[in-house]
């Protein structure tokens, strides 16, 4: 079977393609919105908690560059993907019943101890020894999932470990104005210096088949929030994965940070992160920004850059009241929901 073929079938369809031709999705009335949200940490989380409020047809891509705490640690010694951002990723996706948040709550468990297993999450050690037992990092996750009742799919954006490098101006305070390049995923989130780029190493990673075919399958794509050069960006350096989130028919959300990350971002304003955004993907077309209006001092300006990439720009108050920089899921469900129902429809899943 060629490569075009197997990418075919993938897609559930067994016809060539025409020069030109973009897959088509063909909707049963009253199915869901087909959603596929890329990013890591608690950024992507967050946006699960909230989606899986409104559809049940919801796929995560996730970043494979952490290299800190537990995860690290397992990539170190054992050479897997690190686990830590799938695992809070199908956290997110567990119900509110008592099943759904029992096995939330037991997956997130760290140990603590004197020891080895100090600070190691329970869900890091469950999903390295499925993908040791099956050697299959989707179907491992997919039968974690199955476990947890989570109500949604969790896909690695690469089978292979990545390690982010950034150059950085300033990262040495006693060099401020020296570039530098810094190595791995939890140094650079940390630096005290103003990030100019990342790339990931190897620089040509392959990307999850599944994952690309989520993405040209969908009828919404939402990219972020997280950390901006550590979650969000990497998605758009996994080739494959660039070129599907270009040519895909789905429309596309991406949803802003409340506020700049200390070290990362500081200092960023919204539109900035449009603009690094831009640079790393220029070919990158945008639907909607969604943003929280108090986050957003300068509102004509990040007008300006959302148009750059073709896009509206929607506020709604998608803050917790209280008074942290982290999105509320059911707040972010309703903006969710509101955008999908304002901004067209690829099928009719009403």
């Amino acid at each position: 079977m060629t490569g075009r073929s197997l990418r075919l079938r993938r897609l559930g369809r067994t016809t060539p393609l025409r020069p030109g031709e973009k897959p088509e999705r063909v909707r049963r009335r009253g199915a869901q919105p087909k959603v596929v949200a890329l990013g890591g940490g608690m950024g992507l989380s967050a946006s699960l908690a909230g989606l899986r409020r409104i559809t049940g047809d919801l796929t995560a891509v996730v970043t494979v560059a952490d290299d800190g705490g537990s995860s690290g640690r397992l990539r170190d010694e054992l050479g897997v993907l690190p686990p830590g951002d799938l695992r809070k990723a199908l956290a997110a996706l567990c119900g509110d019943d008592d099943w759904g948040q029992t096995w939330a709550r037991v997956i997130q468990h760290r140990f603590q101890s004197g020891g080895e297993m100090h600070g190691h999450a329970v869900g890091n050690l469950l999903i390295v020894a499925l993908w040791e037992q099956l050697g299959d990092h989707v179907l491992a996750l997919d039968l974690v999932g199955k476990l947890l009742g989570a109500q949604g799919r969790v896909l690695p954006m690469s089978a292979v470990p990545l390690e982010l490098e950034a150059l950085v101006r300033g990262h040495d305070p006693d060099r401020p104005d020296d570039v530098d390049t810094v190595r791995g995923q939890a140094t650079v989130a940390l630096t005290p210096g103003e990030v100019q780029s990342v790339h990931l190493v190897p620089n040509d990673p392959p990307a999850v088949p599944e994952a690309v075919g989520a993405v040209l399958d969908a009828d919404w794509v939402v990219l972020g929030p997280g950390s901006w050069f550590s979650s969000v960006i990497p998605h758009l350096l996994v080739p494959e994965l660039r070129d599907a989130l270009t040519e895909t028919k789905a429309r596309r959300v991406l949803a802003l940070n409340l506020a700049p990350q200390p070290g990362e971002t500081e200092g960023f304003s919204p539109q900035r992160h449009l603009e690094v955004l831009g640079r790393h993907a220029p070919k990158l077309a945008l639907d909607v920004v969604l943003a929280d209006e108090a986050a957003v001092p300068d509102r004509d300006s990040l007008v300006e850059a959302a148009q750059g990439f073709g896009a509206t720009v929607e506020l709604a108050p998608v803050a917790r009241t209280d008074g942290s920089p982290r999105h509320d899921p059911e707040l972010l469900a309703a903006a969710y929901d509101r955008i999908f129902r304002m901004h067209g429809r690829i099928g009719p899943w009403r």
